[in-house]
């Protein structure tokens, strides 16, 4: 799982065992770990309609459907994106990259645009 926080923008990408992870557990988190402190980033499934997210104790929570999570298992569906009042948010896929990089893709989704290039 990744986030990227860009402004009033929160993204948060899956590889295909963060979506079975969350489909079986209705849980994700990680930490990344400061010098003094600890950022926790999470996703849980709950009882919502659209995305929602939450920021409290050095946790960053992101809330979606169990609806939405199976579609994002069972189907093409690419991602869910809210645009609240103060708030982008999206939850997406990991597509594996069309340039070389040197991370682990292994566990990426195969990137639409690949057969094209």
């Amino acid at each position: 799982m990744k986030i990227r926080i860009k402004g009033n923008s929160l993204r948060y990408r899956l590889t295909k065992s963060d979506i079975a992870a969350l489909v079986k557990d209705g849980c994700l988190k990680e930490s990344t770990a400061f010098v003094n402190q600890i950022l926790t980033y999470s996703v849980k499934v709950k009882d919502t309609e659209q995305l929602k997210a939450e920021f409290t104790d050095n946790q960053i929570t992101l809330f979606i459907s169990k609806s939405m999570v199976q579609e994002l298992a069972d189907t093409e569906k690419v991602g869910f994106s809210d645009k609240g009042s103060t708030l982008h948010l999206l939850i997406e896929k990991d597509f594996t990259c069309l340039d070389n990089v040197e991370e682990d893709q292994s566990d990426n989704f195969p990137n639409p645009l690949a057969a094209t290039s």
